[in-house]
């Protein structure tokens, strides 16, 4: 096999390493991981790895993908350059989760992770998307759109971040109700990391809201 990975720890991001790095046969590829506050999952057993690299030809920018080893019966953790826009990642990921789904040899138990860096701990990081499902297009209504700077639209309603939590769990309704999210498309996958990590702090109190695990990309 033409391929090796550098090794590195999970537990420890040793030095504050801030890129993965793969070795092959065509020379040296790096990954700048995202970064984020605070830890999702500190640890991730029986995986295997999926990259998706930062690559330039000529003018456009490219999502390079390298899942030579990956195998369906374990985890998997995507490691992503955080310069990527959501819109050349996402289309990937849905390929990939349907690949994985798709095979006879998949394991029910097994999740599908990002990697990023918790830039507070100074430790590698993993936050599972397995029941995500990605759609390419704009919502009816419902959802919580992040866009490119630090604010959040809900509905007709432009709120920081900070005020969204208590606007949740302060609305009148009267049924069940689930709120959609989507995300700006030029986002880099960065901020879509910080965004998720975001989400998932929420403490949603409020009786019969609920988060749906689709994520609208436009």
């Amino acid at each position: 096999m033409c391929e090796i990975i550098q090794s590195i720890n999970m537990k420890k991001y040793l030095g504050f390493i801030v890129a993965l790095v793969l070795f092959s046969c065509d020379g040296k590829k790096e990954i700048e991981l995202p970064k984020a506050a605070s830890t999702i999952v500190a640890d991730v057993q029986e995986h295997s790895p999926i990259y998706i690299f930062f690559k330039v030809e000529g003018k456009d920018t490219i999502a390079d993908v390298n899942r030579k080893n990956s195998i369906v019966s374990t985890n998997w953790i995507f490691n992503i350059d955080k310069r990527l826009p959501l819109k050349l990642i996402v289309p990937e990921i849905i390929k990939l989760q349907a690949k994985k789904d798709g095979s006879m040899h998949k394991n029910e138990a097994d999740e599908n992770y990002f990697s990023y860096a918790n830039d507070v701990k100074k430790t590698m990081a993993f936050l599972p998307f397995t029941k995500v499902k990605y759609v390419i297009g704009k919502p009816v209504n419902n959802d919580i759109y992040f866009g490119e700077n630090d604010y959040v639209k809900f509905n007709s309603q432009t709120l920081k971040k900070t005020e969204l939590q208590n606007y949740l769990n302060n609305l009148m309704i009267e049924h069940e109700y689930e709120i959609l999210v989507s995300f700006d498309k030029k986002i880099s996958f960065d901020e879509y990391i910080k965004c998720k990590v975001f989400l998932n702090s929420l403490k949603i109190t409020k009786k019969g809201i609920t988060i749906s695990n689709k994520e609208y990309l436009y």
